[in-house]
């Protein structure tokens, strides 16, 4: 989860009174954060955002800015500034022009100016923090979100956004006193060599260069040691944000924004100019609002919440919460999100910031209605007798995540990308994907231990989710068996005569026919047949999958469903 250090001048002054720790504690559950520590004499407060999905709050100004609603201390703020797709607003001859190799790069970018009075120390350095927050967890590292800030005044427009010779350009970066070219830089400077991954296998790097040819950066990796040294006291800046998932990039340069706005600054527009078609258009004029309306019936807020509010006391704590709404016949409410949040995917979230608004400890406990004795259920039983069939067999239990990579899941087991279930925000690109099978996490142990003796046996029995389009979710949630043996002698027969004991320990009739899978080698897989439905497959793995996890030995493996065995 993140952590931020929440600067105490700023943000006391912000909240216009201090709190002691026990009313930080409270006050801090509307935010879903915790203190973690407050250290009075560096006046900095150490505070854990529980929620992944709300990147405004990780700032001080964010956080703030939440209390503030939630306390009634202040109305929800207008941003007016907003470009929609209907209404630019006035970018003056603030532009930024995209070249149309970046395509293939790093595509897209953000960004906006602000003026007004001198930054002082606090705030800059909680700017710095907001983007470091912002490139790092939400931005994956970098990859899908970089942040620049840059003194504007000394920008001349339109700046230019293209795919470059690396070697052909150098500049001082930030941080250094003697020019390097691109090239140098990912290989000499602390940055360069951190990031050099999200550029370093492209012919060409991307440089962001005004219309005098003065370099503001070589983005996302490092600003120029000129115009990107952001100090105390500077009153104009330019903020840009460069990346390859669009919607992040959006939402982060709203964040940005609304928090320059609610510290008095000056929102000023910039016109991106594409040369390629972009989900967005190929012009698109920043700061930009994309967050649809979404609405809920007032019976299904009490019927989750277990309450009877009104439609005008959900509307208050709608609010406290920074949210909009409009009332529709008394009944149901549609709720207009801020720019800074894209968090509302479901109703039920709506749900949940008017259980958030109301105050969790306001809930009245109940004890439950009914009592009933606590058992295992026929899965577990069944499952447990499975485990201890394979221990017997000399297969040694493992427990993976469900959530990995594509390159995992995907690109190493050799399988279509339309197979897997996405996860629409994810915090890192470590955890993208929902598994749809058992095999990925037994092949990751085997990378990483070739030198054990052989030969390797081990098993998992947990859930894997495959798309269905005919359940309302969908998708669907299956308790799977995987297990792998590893060695010489591993090969068809080896792990078909394991399939045998453990169906006859099970005392489970069974029969196997030819089977045709990417994974496995052709002619040496085969599908198990029970009941005349097909319920798993074992083979010999194929060498490009054994390749691609960067194992040196033949391995042998199957999957089957428990669900469809267990009867």
């Amino acid at each position: 989860m993140p952590k931020i250090d929440v600067y105490g001048d700023l943000f006391f002054n912000l909240l216009k009174e201090e709190y002691d720790n026990d009313a930080l504690v409270k006050i801090l559950s509307c935010a879903k954060a915790e203190l973690d520590e407050y250290n009075k004499s560096d006046n900095i407060l150490k505070v854990e955002l529980n929620d992944t999905n709300r990147p405004d709050l990780w700032s001080t100004i964010g956080l703030a800015r939440q209390i503030l609603l939630y306390s009634n201390k202040i109305n929800i703020p207008s941003y007016n500034f907003f470009s929609t797709k209907d209404n630019f607003k006035n970018y003056s001859d603030r532009v930024i022009k995209v070249d149309n190799e970046l395509l293939n790069i790093r595509p897209f970018i953000a960004a906006f100016c602000i003026k007004g009075k001198p930054i002082n120390k606090y705030f800059l350095n909680d700017l710095i923090q907001t983007q470091e927050k912002l490139s790092w967890n939400y931005g994956r590292k970098r990859k899908s979100i970089g942040v620049g800030i840059y003194k504007s005044n000394d920008i001349k427009f339109p700046v230019n956004y293209k795919a470059v010779n690396p070697d052909s350009y150098k500049f001082i970066p930030l941080g250094m006193d003697k020019e390097l070219t691109l090239t140098e830089i990912i290989k000499q400077h602390p940055k360069g060599i951190e990031f050099a991954n999200l550029i370093s296998n492209f012919a060409k790097y991307p440089l962001l260069i005004d219309n005098t040819d003065n370099i503001l950066s070589l983005p996302p990796i490092i600003n120029s040691n000129n115009i990107g040294n952001v100090n105390e006291g500077d009153t104009e800046l330019f903020i840009e944000l460069t990346g390859t998932d669009y919607y992040l990039l959006v939402l982060a340069s709203s964040v940005f924004a609304c928090n320059f706005h609610d510290m008095g600054y000056e929102i000023l527009p910039v016109k991106i100019e594409y040369d390629y078609e972009t989900l967005l258009g190929k012009e698109i004029v920043f700061p930009y609002h994309t967050q649809d309306t979404i609405s809920v019936e007032l019976s299904y807020i009490n019927k989750l919440l277990g309450e009877n509010f009104n439609i005008s006391e959900v509307q208050n704590y709608l609010n406290k919460m920074g949210l909009k709404c409009n009332i529709i016949n008394n009944n149901s409410i549609i709720v207009e999100q801020p720019p800074y949040r894209n968090d509302f995917m479901h109703p039920v979230d709506i749900v949940e910031d008017v259980m958030i608004g109301y105050g969790v400890a306001n809930f009245t406990p109940e004890m439950p209605k009914q009592f009933t004795i606590g058992k295992l259920t026929e899965s577990t039983e069944f499952s447990r007798k499975i485990k201890d069939i394979l221990v017997g067999l000399g297969y040694q239990e493992m427990v993976y995540c469900y959530l990995g990579s594509k390159k995992e899941y995907i690109e190493n087991m050799c399988i279509p990308l339309n197979e897997l279930i996405k996860i629409q925000n994810p915090m890192t690109e470590n955890y993208e994907y929902v598994r749809n099978s058992i095999l990925p996490g037994l092949l990751k142990s085997e990378s990483v231990s070739g030198n054990t003796s052989y030969p390797h046996s081990i098993f998992e029995i947990g859930k894997i989710v495959s798309i269905d389009n005919a359940d309302d979710s969908g998708s669907k949630t299956y308790n799977y068996l995987g297990f792998s043996y590893v060695g010489d002698d591993s090969n068809f027969n080896k792990i078909k005569s394991h399939v045998s004991v453990l169906f006859n320990y099970l005392s489970k009739e069974y029969s196997i026919e030819k089977h045709e899978d990417v994974r496995y080698i052709n002619g040496r897989c085969a599908k198990i047949i029970y009941n005349g439905n097909t319920v798993g497959h074992f083979g010999e793995l194929h060498p490009q999958v054994i390749t691609n996890w960067g194992i040196s030995k033949p391995i042998a493996a199957c999957e089957i469903s428990i669900d469809m065995i267990i009867k």
